[in-house]
């Protein structure tokens, strides 16, 4: 049975308090604390969904704006005219040796019903990872060349690979620029592939020159020497003696000489003797 105890704060105020209620109350606040924390949960569930759909929503949004800025990078980007046609041919075929000339012939076909004006022909090495890091840019060939309907024109291009860059791969990349009548401007990536640049095994580098000279340089200093050596030996050679013959005729057998060619010899004999004496002085 439920007790009511009055009490009289005053004469006009008097507040009953009954102990079941009591118990009532604190059971009732407890179950209010259960419902306050299922709706606290409720609500911080609500709130996570609700971070998660604006994540969701950032991150649509983001998606889109980059597939927008991809459709306006396509959109900007130059390309080839459908009326036109290219074709490429390297002159020593697809060989690209370091420091050493790369020539090809580059044919442009119009076939549309307007004339075509072709502009530039650039050529470079990029990155082959990405393109978009040039390593070597070769100077663009300035053309000018106006090309009417059904009509080829036939261009020539030609370049030199660095030396360093010999023996490892690169990006090459070819484009012909031109433009229509109606002023619309075209590029042809004529030549887009990953090549390798090898090294040039023939030729004469300038080490080997150098040899070649000091080696020529070091025969010819010997064959002066050689020939210094031997003039010097010349040089120290005596003078070589001159054989004056017999001036004393009697050593001389003439037993065998007739009289006659004896009486001449002797008449003749002052003369010849006065000569010798003049040739010995001269010689002495």
């Amino acid at each position: 049975m439920n007790m009511c105890v009055c009490v009289c704060l005053s004469l006009s105020l008097c507040v009953c308090v009954s102990p079941g209620p009591v118990v009532s109350a604190q059971d009732a606040t407890e179950e209010e604390e259960g419902v306050d924390e299922d709706a606290a949960d409720d609500v911080m569930a609500e709130d996570e969904d609700d971070e998660a759909e604006v994540e969701d929503d950032e991150n649509t949004e983001l998606t889109e704006e980059k597939e927008e800025e991809e459709e306006e990078a396509l959109v900007g980007e130059m390309k080839a005219s459908p009326n036109a046609d290219t074709t490429i041919l390297f002159v020593k075929g697809e060989d690209f040796p370091a420091n050493d000339i790369v020539k090809f012939l580059l044919g442009f076909t119009n076939k549309g019903s307007e004339n075509f004006v072709v502009e530039s022909l650039d050529a470079s090495f990029r990155y082959p990872q990405d393109f978009q890091f040039y390593i070597q840019n070769f100077t663009a060939l300035q053309l000018g060349t106006e090309v009417p309907p059904q009509r080829q024109a036939t261009f020539e291009y030609s370049f030199i690979p660095a030396e360093p860059m010999g023996g490892r791969p690169f990006g090459l990349v070819i484009n012909l620029n031109y433009r229509d009548s109606s002023g619309n401007v075209f590029q042809d990536a004529v030549f887009n592939q990953t090549v390798t640049i090898t090294e040039r095994e023939d030729g004469l580098d300038g080490e080997t020159i150098f040899l070649y000279v000091f080696l020529s340089g070091l025969g010819l200093l010997l064959v002066v020497g050689l020939h210094q050596l031997l003039e010097s030996r010349k040089r120290r050679r005596p003078a070589a003696k001159v054989e004056m013959g017999t001036s004393n005729h009697n050593d001389v057998d003439m037993s065998w000489i007739p009289q006659e060619t004896l009486n001449q010899i002797s008449e003749c004999q002052p003369i010849t003797a006065g000569f010798t004496r003049k040739q010995s002085h001269s010689l002495k």
